[in-house]
């Protein structure tokens, strides 16, 4: 059964690793984000319910259509920050005095 998930008033069905949907630029940023390797009736669920989610939409449920959750995010500001310290981070902050 493939996974169907509603953005923006689109449906769209995820089923084999591809994104089928009406409107070509949803489809677009949805088979930006495919999983080709989710073959599995969960694995579809899964990459469906993780695609809703980064988009803000609707998951298709047995029970009807929810709310997706927000993926946790792939990358934080603690992970470039020196020693906890989130007002260091950033690309140039190597060039910055260091208190001493």
């Amino acid at each position: 059964m493939p996974a169907r998930i509603r953005i923006y008033g689109q449906e769209a069905v995820f089923s084999g690793g591809h994104w089928q949907c009406p409107d070509d630029s949803l489809q677009a940023m949805l088979e930006a984000l495919a999983d080709p390797r989710a073959l599995s009736h969960e694995a579809e669920q899964e990459h469906a319910l993780y695609c809703a989610g980064k988009f803000g939409g609707l998951v298709h449920t047995p029970f009807g259509w929810e709310t997706a959750a927000h993926p946790e995010p792939e990358i934080r500001l603690e992970d470039f920050a020196p020693q906890h310290k989130p007002e260091r981070a950033g690309w140039l902050s190597f060039m910055r005095k260091r208190a001493r």
